[in-house]
């Protein structure tokens, strides 16, 4: 799809430097790239590299030294600029809105306009898909679910019972939402476990990218909510009762246990483990592999968290150090 770097420049809010009418149909990164495509710097590193490639247009932070033949996009943020630009230039795939012949539609479900429903997917009793939306082959879409407008799930994807989906939600292949939380009572006399009931709910806003094989529970006997415009890696568990704010993000194989509250704007790495009741405050950053503990209160915006048990990182590193210089002595 060929966009005018003029056109791009308003959709980014950035300044053309140079020809504006260049047409563009792709973006690439500097070394693949054609004189077709866009590509972006964001480190001086590069710089010469992108001004010399074979690209059509660069978009930089600033105006370079170096006088440039290419015609360059201005913008504060270039990864941003980029990334924005990708909507336009590369919008993904594209398909007519179909519904499979093997698809299982039951009769009191309610299925919206343009909505694409891939081989062999099933929609359960009074469930709700909104316009737009796309489910990929074998996934299943239980009883009662409701789906926003525009989402996107892929292929394997099982959304259990009662589970609420905003708009614009993307759901990778194989992830399950909604499944019992891992919830059990001792007897104490027998010894043995008895499930704890597993009836609330699971709510997702709009927004959301959820990875493939992620599993987030529905609540015990409340709600687990996972909020607007939060992003979650693969491989990640999300525990009954937990609260997810907006805008957040948690990398790769990082597990929440029951009742974990997230705040807004928080970032988590991977690998990271958070027990049950502990609430990690608005703009809080835990490092990759950090542990925190039960019931403990996680505070600092912007401020990273690292080690088990979780604490400031300049507090740790100087941990680190004294144990060294101990080691020495020792040794």
């Amino acid at each position: 799809m060929e966009r005018s770097l003029k056109e791009i420049a308003q959709l980014v809010k950035g300044k053309v430097v140079g020809d504006g009418t260049a047409l563009l149909s792709g973006i690439s990164s500097i070394s693949s790239a054609t004189q077709a495509d866009l590509v972006f710097v964001e480190h001086n590193q590069r710089l010469q590299e992108a001004l010399h490639s074979s690209a059509g247009a660069v978009i930089l932070s600033r105006i370079p030294n170096e006088r440039s033949t290419k015609p360059l996009l201005i913008c504060a943020q270039p990864r941003l600029a980029f990334a924005q630009a990708a909507a336009l230039l590369a919008p993904g795939d594209e398909c007519r809105a179909a519904v499979h012949e093997t698809a299982l539609v039951h009769a009191t479900a309610t299925i919206g306009r343009d909505v694409t429903l891939g081989a062999y997917v099933t929609i359960g009793d009074n469930a709700a898909i909104g316009d737009g939306t796309r489910i990929g082959p074998g996934s299943h879409i239980g009883a009662g679910v409701k789906i926003g407008h525009s989402c996107e799930l892929a292929p394997n994807v099982t959304v259990y019972a009662g589970v609420r989906i905003g708009a614009r939600v993307k759901v990778k292949a194989g992830a399950v939402l909604g499944s019992d939380g891992f919830g059990f009572v001792k007897d104490n006399e027998t010894g043995r476990y008895l499930k704890f009931p597993q009836v609330g709910l699971l709510e997702i806003g709009d927004d959301v990218e959820i990875g493939a094989h992620c599993t987030i529970d529905k609540g015990a006997l409340d709600v687990t909510r996972i909020g607007r415009g939060t992003k979650i890696d693969n491989l990640v568990h999300v525990g009954h009762n937990v609260q997810v704010g907006e805008d957040v993000v948690i990398a790769a194989q990082t597990g929440l246990s029951g009742s974990a509250v997230l705040e807004s704007g928080v970032i988590v790495g991977g690998q990271v483990g958070i027990a049950d009741h502990v609430r990690v405050e608005a703009g809080a950053i835990l490092g990759a592999q950090c542990g925190v503990p039960s019931k403990k209160v996680i505070r600092g915006k912007g401020v990273v968290f690292w080690g088990t048990p979780a604490r400031p990182i300049r507090e740790y590193l100087k941990e680190l150090a004294v144990l060294a210089r101990i080691a020495k002595k020792v040794s």
